[in-house]
């Protein structure tokens, strides 16, 4: 009998979530971005450090309350040292500009894993787990109060769930005190272009509205004189 997709996997659960008994304790202090780029760059915890031109580490504001995680570095991103910075950058830009977001002045954007695996194959699980410090570290120092999953492999990579991403899309889930709402790929609405009621475009556009009236309703409120 197949085992529920929707299950974390036993590598994957560990990796984002509570902490096995035998890994080491989080350190108390808040990670520092900049020493946490210059670091990711001189990783070579697994072989996508072999074929890199650069590492992509994020774009956009690090104070933002919105993070925005994607899979991992395509050919432009690997030459330009930024993630989604190609078409489907270029749409993810432009379905939160719908919404009244600008990418980098109200989020904060970057990837499972730093460097892109050969011919824009998802990464491996064992490149994932590889990665998985630097992603942690990023989001403790974002401290972000939604996060959107862009894609499966954001969503094995962060909340350790497989394939759920059809069945999860569109949903929040609390996720170590964030809200956490997976959304389909910019490269997969690239392959669906529709903009029909019910296709993935626009339901990735109801998506995003829904993660606007988060951001809205979680607004900091401003003292009074």
């Amino acid at each position: 009998m197949a085992g529920n997709p929707l299950q974390p996997s036993p590598l994957q659960a560990s990796l984002l979530g509570e902490a096995p008994a035998t890994a080491e304790p989080a350190t108390a202090e808040t990670p520092d971005l900049a020493a946490l780029e210059r670091e990711c760059r001189e990783c070579r915890r697994c072989g996508l450090a072999e074929g890199r031109q650069r590492v992509v580490v994020s774009r956009g504001d690090p104070a933002a309350r919105l993070m925005v995680i994607g899979e991992g570095p395509g050919a432009q991103e690997d030459a330009s040292g930024r993630p989604f910075v190609g078409r489907a950058g270029q749409l993810l830009d432009q379905m939160l500009a719908s919404v009244g977001l600008d990418s980098e002045r109200d989020a904060y954007v970057c990837n499972v894993v730093k460097c892109r695996p050969p011919d824009n194959r998802r990464p491996t699980p064992q490149e994932i787990a590889a990665c998985a410090p630097w992603l942690a570290a990023q989001i403790a120092a974002v401290n972000p109060s939604v996060v959107l999953l862009a894609g499966a492999t954001a969503l094995e990579g962060v909340l350790g769930i497989k394939g759920g991403i059809s069945r999860l899309r569109g949903r929040w889930h609390p996720w170590q005190g964030r809200s956490v709402m997976p959304v389909f790929h910019p490269s997969y609405l690239l392959r669906n272009p529709s903009r029909e009621q019910g296709s993935p475009k626009w339901l990735t556009w109801q998506d995003l509205q829904e993660v606007r009236r988060r951001l809205d309703q979680d607004q900091p409120s401003t003292p009074s004189l």
